[in-house]
């Protein structure tokens, strides 16, 4: 470590998935992703609505949930593995789905709709995250199985009038994404590499100069979801260490809040006004949360 020990910060849990939620069994998920030892649930891609409630994923049994104190209300259950979410202006929500695309879901009803399921006939890899540019794109991960072992993870960026731009596809396994406050610079979590990767959003799609922003100790698993704040500090989820890093706009580390349930910290978002981190800690089926030092 070229930098000072940063400092550690507390969680809690905030709610756990009710029991009567749970599906202890085998899927096709957990035999690709867990080896095939069954899981009751794997949550994801936190976000949070209009009105203030929590939203989450439940990848491996297709489902979304909207969660207001230790109530979870099942809005929708897809076909598919839903990964990455976020809450649309219009209030409809887009999710990335290994499976299935892009897919819009309506909360009111739980309907679904293709957005994007393939480019020029060939499907995806596996979708994982998303974030969304104020100017209409999307700008999602197709992770896929990728790895050091084939360092062809995709980045793309969706705009609003349908045309589609590959960003990147060289990545050691794409996973969550971000965008800064300006909206200039995205970065990427390379799950198997890692590290968090930087580069300038250009409108005509050329990407130069990719950056290493920030490299993630070395463990069983690297880098999964972010999130940035108003600051433009950096929060890396991290589940082979349990714990979520804090890195400040010039890429050094300032703090690492530590899971006080399982280790598997798989996403995280900022709550409404901005202090407080919710995260999803998939091993236990829990949320947890951390006050943030301004």
């Amino acid at each position: 470590m070229w930098f000072a020990p940063p400092q550690e910060l507390p969680t809690r849990v905030l709610t756990r998935m009710p029991e009567r939620f749970r599906r202890l069994q085998r899927s096709e998920w957990a035999d690709a992703n867990r080896a095939g030892q069954p899981v009751d649930s794997f949550l994801e891609g936190p976000c949070f609505d209009a009105a203030g409630g929590l939203l989450v994923v439940d990848i491996p049994y297709g489902r979304i949930f909207r969660i207001d104190g230790d109530t979870w209300t099942p809005i929708a259950e897809l076909d598919g593995w839903p990964n990455g979410l976020k809450v649309l202006p219009d209030g409809n929500l887009l999710a990335a789905d290994y499976r299935r695309g892009l897919v819009r879901i309506d909360p009111a009803s739980g309907s679904t709709t293709p957005v994007l399921q393939a480019v020029m006939s060939e499907g995806f890899k596996g979708l994982n995250d998303l974030t969304l540019h104020r100017d209409g794109s999307v700008l999602f991960t197709d992770q896929g199985q990728t790895g050091l072992q084939d360092p062809t993870g995709r980045v793309w960026r969706l705009h609003p009038d349908g045309r589609l731009d590959r960003l990147l596809a060289t990545g050691p396994s794409p996973n969550g994404i971000v965008l800064n406050t300006a909206q200039s610079h995205v970065y990427v979590a390379m799950t198997r590499s890692c590290e968090v990767w930087r580069f300038l959003l250009r409108n005509d799609a050329v990407v130069a100069k990719a950056q290493c922003f920030a490299r993630i100790p070395p463990g069983t698993s690297g880098p999964d979801g972010l999130a940035m704040d108003t600051t433009d500090r950096l929060f890396v989820c991290n589940p082979g260490h349990g714990c979520v890093w804090v890195i400040d706009a010039h890429g050094v580390p300032r703090y690492r809040i530590v899971s006080c349930a399982g280790r598997m910290v798989t996403n995280c978002a900022l709550a409404p006004g901005g202090r407080t981190l919710v995260m999803t800690e998939s091993e236990t089926g829990s949320v947890l949360t951390c006050e943030v030092p301004p």
